[in-house]
C-alpha cells in the first residue's frame, strides 16, 4: 500500500467510508460524490496504480462482486441498468464505480458539461445518514 494514496488509507481504515463490502483482498463503499444513490467504489486493497495493472484474479474478484451489487441494485433502485466503469481521474488506485442508471446519461460526460467544461462541478455530497442508510441497505441485500 502507499502511505500517502487516499484509498489506500481507507483501505488500512485510516479514513472513515461507508462501507458495502469488504474482504481480504477488495473493499467497497459508497462515492461521497455520487452520481445516483448507491454509487459505489470498489478498491483493490493493495495499490494498483491503474486497473490494466490489477492481476488477473484480482480483477476478477472486482468484477464478481461489481455484478453481486449490480443484481441488488436493481431490486433495490428499480433500475433496468447498472454502470461498471474503471476510472482514475481523482485518485490513481485502481477502482471500479458502480452506478444504478436511472437515466441513458448518468455516467456521460454529457451530465457534468452541460454548460460547458469550464462549469464542471462534482455532484453534491449526499448528508452522513443518508449515506449510511444507502450503505446498509446495500450491506443487507450483500448478506449470505
Amino acid at each position: 500500500m502507499s502511505h500517502d494514496c487516499l484509498f489506500c488509507r481507507i483501505a488500512r481504515g485510516e479514513i472513515a467510508c461507508h462501507i458495502v463490502h469488504e474482504d481480504e483482498n477488495i473493499l467497497a463503499f459508497l462515492d461521497i460524490h455520487p452520481i445516483r444513490p448507491g454509487h459505489t467504489l470498489v478498491i483493490p486493497r493493495a495499490h494498483y496504480p491503474w486497473f490494466e495493472d490489477l492481476p488477473e484474479q484480482l480483477a476478477s474478484q472486482i468484477t464478481t462482486l461489481s455484478q453481486r451489487l449490480a443484481r441488488e441494485m436493481k431490486t433495490l433502485y428499480p433500475v433496468e441498468r447498472v454502470a461498471m466503469f474503471y476510472t482514475g481521474i481523482h485518485v490513481n488506485h485502481a477502482h471500479a464505480h458502480i452506478v444504478p442508471m436511472h437515466h441513458r446519461h448518468d455516467v456521460t460526460s454529457a451530465v457534468y458539461l452541460e454548460h460547458g467544461a469550464e462549469d464542471f462541478t462534482l455532484p453534491p455530497a449526499p448528508p452522513r445518514q443518508e449515506l449510511e442508510t444507502v450503505a446498509a441497505a446495500l450491506r443487507q441485500r450483500l448478506a449470505p
